[in-house]
């Protein structure tokens, strides 16, 4: 039994450092995820090897806005979804699956060129942001129900085959003739509804307008100004002369992201981590943390709760007290506490009570005050601070005569 007696008692399963750190940790990581997931859509390249102004694959558009900056052009690639008409010439690519009341919500610009889709792409199993060319999309009308807003049919054609085709401008391009580099599978247009901007050599419509709302252009192969296309010298001036004409030679170019799943949201989040909000999420911040040192520096072991009506000759000193307090007549008490402090002090020597002159006696041999001369200075007192100033020489009276240890 003593053996296990003497046994030393089991530690904390926990040690507080352990637990501190454990906490720190979390709340970083908590600030951490909460920070990636305001800025998620940025952090996203668009490097995806779709077709859209963010893709540097062969079927994407990222050299569109680095050639028209070159030529001196405003151009951006816009994150954001505008809320009103735009006053910059804007560029939609849309993918094949976006819907007809997507596309016809999306707030236009003075004049909007849709870049139709042409191929079907599969990742580069090997080079990240690559793609391998599969096929065309099917001929046909695929995109009338895209583009029913603007003409009554829309059908689509591939010509087998890679030409260099010139194109032949009318309406806006009247007068222009434009050469290509090499175009595989050219795509065309055709339908009820639309008029030619750029026709081929057999007459056959690669950029249209809607004759219903004509200031909506539609380009129908993206060859023209994809990355892929742009490798040609031909076939870039051709893209640039296409951008120069819609700009009229002043308007910026937005190519918008939007659609294809790029929209930079505008959350509380988001808003809290930017400024001018960033400084008052610090400071809240930071006063959390405040908060929280204070809290531990402060609240110990929990205070087990007291009765509502105390007990006890204790409860009854303390009322009494409280009540002598209220009624501020605390300094009536001193000559009576010098009473008791002479009294103690006479038990302590081994005197009695009734002989006050021993009293005087032994304070005179001791060096001491007076008792009588305390006794005076207490009846005196008209003010708790006098009553203190009393008391504090009663306590040094009493250490001074009876030698006491203090």
């Amino acid at each position: 039994m003593s053996a296990v007696a003497d046994q030393p008692a089991p530690g904390p399963a926990f040690s507080p450092k352990v637990i501190i750190a454990l906490v720190l940790v979390g709340l970083v990581a908590m600030a951490g995820l909460a920070v990636l997931s305001a800025f998620a859509p940025d952090l996203r390249s668009g490097n995806d090897g779709r077709a859209h102004a963010l893709s540097k694959s062969a079927i994407g558009f990222a050299g569109a806005p680095i050639l028209l900056k070159a030529l001196g052009a405003p151009a951006v690639v816009s994150r954001i979804r505008p809320t009103r008409p735009q006053e910059a010439v804007v560029v939609l690519t849309p993918d094949a699956s976006l819907s007809p009341e997507e596309l016809q919500a999306y707030p236009k610009g003075p004049l909007t060129l849709i870049v139709l889709p042409k191929w079907v792409a599969a990742p580069d199993p090997i080079r990240k942001g690559f793609v391998r060319k599969v096929t065309t999309i099917v001929d046909g009308d695929g995109f009338e129900p895209m583009l029913g807003a603007y003409a009554k049919t829309t059908r689509i054609a591939h010509p087998k085959g890679v030409y260099r085709w010139t194109l032949r401008g009318e309406g806006p391009f009247a007068g222009q003739t434009l050469p290509l580099g090499p175009i595989d599978r050219l795509q065309t247009l055709s339908g009820e509804g639309w008029a030619p901007a750029l026709v081929d050599g057999q007459g056959r419509m690669v950029l249209a307008y809607s004759r219903k709302t004509p200031s909506i252009w539609v380009l129908a192969d993206p060859d023209l100004i994809n990355n892929h296309g742009l490798s040609s010298r031909d076939t870039a001036r051709a893209a640039a002369a296409i951008f120069e004409t819609a700009r009229q030679g002043e308007r910026p170019i937005t190519f918008d992201v939007t659609l294809n799943g790029y929209e930079r949201s505008r959350g509380i989040w988001r808003t809290m981590l930017e400024p001018p909000w960033l400084a008052a999420t610090l400071i809240g911040a930071a006063a959390g943390l405040l908060m929280g040192v204070h809290a531990l520096a402060r609240f110990g072991q929990p205070r087990r709760r007291e009765r509502a009506f105390a007990l006890g000759a204790r409860a009854l000193v303390d009322n009494s007290a409280d009540l002598v307090r209220m009624a501020r007549r605390e300094h009536e008490l001193a000559p009576a506490y010098a009473a008791l402090i002479r009294g103690l002090v006479t038990r302590a020597g081994g005197g009695h009570a009734a002989d006050e002159h021993w009293l005087e006696h032994l304070a005179e041999r001791r060096g001491a005050t007076s008792p009588g001369e305390l006794a005076a200075e207490a009846d005196k007192a008209k003010t708790r601070d006098d009553l203190l100033a009393v008391a504090r020489k009663l306590y040094d009276w009493r250490g001074e005569m009876t030698r006491e240890r203090r």
